[in-house]
């Protein structure tokens, strides 16, 4: 680690340093927010230095974990409230970036929340995000990994909540980002116990996936972001159609990934602010 970068880490590990006042200059010496994302991963930062930072802000316990799928090893990060007892989980489905601390932090803010959050890292069976040398590298391990064991992965996890010492057991649901929010709508088609699916910015499935759906869906979407926002009149339609429950918020002038508040370039805080309440509604209402 570098003298530049030992300095910041420092001031943030003594609050001096806000996390989105960590980040701002991490990506200035780094270069880029992937840049900045990937070597928190691959330094361990962000499984130690800012896990422990920002939860004990939010009063929750967090650790990373391993967990099986059949003969496959997967990991992921765990964040869940203090207080003993069972609550509702959530899987934490990230962007193609891998697994970073921007997804690490809304597990953690779903924990302070009540609920226990898994946020598994989709690269696992290719060494994991932090295995990758470069954010290019994570992009292209992405296209190599089949749907159906993504699927696979993400049904494990919601099986590792489901038997969570600190889970009720059945109170199952699922959010995502891009990538991940495509996943989100999909995994609400799978054969499991989830009990509704959020979408931040991800395509939907065909109509004869739409047709499986058997969970309450909430689609959360930026009206600039028009490969994906384009197509949700038609999706509305067709889930309204076949009897589905789907929910759905545009907001004006939002880019993609407008929730990202590590991503400086495109986080819209006022829209981000009102989807996480949207998001916290619809999951007390569903789960």
């Amino acid at each position: 680690m570098n003298e530049q970068i030992n300095e910041i880490v420092q001031e943030y590990s003594a609050n001096k340093l806000s996390r989105r006042d960590f980040f701002t200059r991490l990506i200035a010496v780094t270069g880029t927010y992937a840049a900045a994302q990937l070597f928190l991963e691959q330094s361990g930062l962000a499984q130690t230095v800012v896990s422990k930072v920002e939860s004990d802000k939010a009063n929750v316990d967090s650790a990373s974990v391993d967990y099986m799928n059949g003969e496959v090893k997967l990991s992921g990060y765990l964040s869940k409230p203090k207080k003993k007892g069972r609550y509702p989980a959530i899987i934490v489905i990230h962007e193609n970036r891998g697994l970073n601390d921007h997804t690490r932090d809304v597990a953690r803010r779903f924990a302070a929340e009540g609920y226990v959050a898994l946020a598994p890292d989709a690269l696992s069976r290719k060494g994991g995000t932090a295995a990758m040398d470069t954010p290019e590298k994570i992009r292209e391990a992405f296209s190599s990994i089949l749907s159906t064991e993504v699927m696979s992965d993400l049904n494990a996890g919601l099986a590792f909540l489901n038997k969570h010492d600190n889970v009720r057991k059945g109170k199952l649901a699922s959010i995502g980002f891009c990538w991940g929010g495509a996943r989100s709508f999909l995994l609400a088609a799978e054969p499991n116990e989830l009990k509704a699916a959020v979408v931040f910015y991800g395509s939907a499935p065909e109509d004869a996936t739409l047709a499986k759906i058997h969970a309450p869906v909430l689609g959360i979407y930026g009206e600039t972001d028009a490969r994906i926002t384009s197509a949700v009149p038609k999706v509305a339609e067709s889930m309204t159609k076949l009897g589905k429950k789907y929910e759905h918020k545009i907001y004006p002038g939002a880019p993609h990934a407008f929730f990202n508040d590590t991503n400086a370039d495109r986080y819209k805080p006022e829209a981000a602010r009102d989807a996480w309440t949207q998001t916290l509604t619809f999951l007390k209402k569903n789960v």
